[in-house]
């Protein structure tokens, strides 16, 4: 028997473990060169593992295992020929022991053995009612305590003492709805992106100086302007105009004539970047990612929907590749899509900022000494005080919302 055994591939430099998610081949079927046997979750990808012979696969490593680089996930027995899969077998289930419930019923017992021993049901009544063996005549077998000679105790008691009797607290009668709610709790393995996200948040609360700013934007020239140009940009360009590319390309601009907001430590360095890759929040199942959008200030508005919208579909669809998700050096979120009005959103490390979007809102404002309604967005700007100085992330987060309160000077470029 020849056997090949399959190992955790290396993925990346920084990647040096990774969760086996699910396995795509049953163990003992045959598999053919190339294919797809099982799926790795990474801290920033699923990937797909291939097998690298032909021939019947044997399981090793286990769903849900947390694997080193190099580790043996799997053997391929290539004396295993035909492309016919084995049958796999199910696995063996024991037969589960079945009791019936029944009132537990005490065993004859000999003279004198049982006596003054209360059945447990007695016992749970004498322990309620603050009674002792002391005070009662068992009347069961061999003298055993049953709940009966509990009542009758207990009732001659109150017989004869009127103003012992105490207000018995009943419990409330639940309703058909209310008895059907449910008590029990599921625990479950947190996924390898959810213990990274949890990691890489906490390291930014720790490692870095972080202050949040904020401050509110008028969207109205916004609305106008995508009301009024909205069927021409899709019919020429065939995506909608949405905000998150005008979003992008006034923090691009801002970010160009504030280089610290671009800029990371390494060390006792900083690195200040001369083109803008902004990563994009984006909700999946599994978590949340943020590919970045590469050079948006060189880009279109028309490519940043068109990139914003591949990245996100692949994201949902958990097909990122490890390229994909490299790099950025400022973030956009936009917690408004899900109706958050105000928050301070977390530094993606190694960056210096991070903006967040939040819902519009129709408030009164005053323009010109007048109250009016205007479609409103609180904009909130967290950035790492080591290397960007609270003067420079204000005046950074006004031009941004001058930017976006008059679009025309970005599609003008002044």
């Amino acid at each position: 028997m020849s056997v090949v055994e399959i190992k955790v591939p290396v993925i990346g430099e920084s990647i040096t473990e990774v969760t086996l998610s699910s396995w795509l081949v049953k163990n003992g079927d045959f598999v053919a060169l190339d294919q797809a046997i099982c799926e790795f979750e990474s801290d920033k990808a699923t990937l797909e593992l291939p097998a690298e012979v032909a021939g019947k696969l044997i399981h090793v490593a286990a769903e849900d295992d947390d694997l080193e680089i190099g580790a043996i996930v799997a053997k391929i027995d290539t004396s295993v020929t035909g492309g016919k899969p084995a049958e796999s077998k199910p696995a063996e289930s024991k037969p589960a022991a079945t009791t019936t419930k029944k009132e537990s019923t005490p065993a004859p017992a000999q003279d004198g053995h049982a006596a003054g021993h209360p059945s447990p049901a007695a016992a749970k009544m004498m322990a309620e009612k603050n009674l002792s063996a002391d005070d009662i005549k068992g009347t069961g077998k061999g003298g055993r305590i049953t709940h009966q000679d509990v009542q009758a105790v207990d009732a001659k008691s109150a017989a004869s003492n009127p103003s012992a009797k105490k207000e018995e607290i009943v419990a409330p009668t639940m309703s058909q709805s209310t008895a059907a709610f449910s008590r029990e709790v599921r625990r479950e393995k947190m996924s390898r992106m959810r213990r990274t996200i949890a990691s890489r948040l906490v390291s930014a609360k720790n490692n870095t100086a972080m202050l949040t700013t904020f401050n509110e934007v008028d969207l109205s020239e916004v609305m106008k302007m995508r009301k009024k140009y909205q069927e021409k940009f899709v019919a020429k360009y065939g995506i909608k105009l949405g905000f998150m590319s005008i979003f992008a390309k006034a923090c691009a601009k801002a970010l160009q004539e504030l280089p610290a907001v671009n800029a990371q430590i390494d060390g006792n360095e900083i690195i200040y970047n001369d083109f803008v890759d902004i990563s994009i929040a984006i909700s999946t199942p599994t978590g949340l990612v943020v590919p970045p959008v590469k050079n948006v200030e060189s880009l279109s508005y028309a490519d940043i929907e068109k990139q914003i919208s591949f990245l996100a579909k692949k994201a949902r669809d958990g097909k990122l590749t490890l390229e994909e998700m490299q790099g950025g050096t400022f973030t956009i979120t936009n917690g408004g899509i899900f109706g958050s009005m105000l928050s301070t959103p977390i530094i993606n490390e190694p960056q210096s900022a991070i903006l967040g979007m939040h819902n519009i809102i129709q408030r009164p404002v005053a323009v010109d000494g007048e109250v009016v309604i205007r479609p409103m967005m609180y904009l909130a700007l967290s950035y790492d005080h080591r290397v960007i100085d609270g003067s420079t992330s204000v005046t950074f987060l006004v031009k941004v919302k001058e930017y976006l309160e008059d679009p025309i000077s970005l599609f003008l470029d002044i």
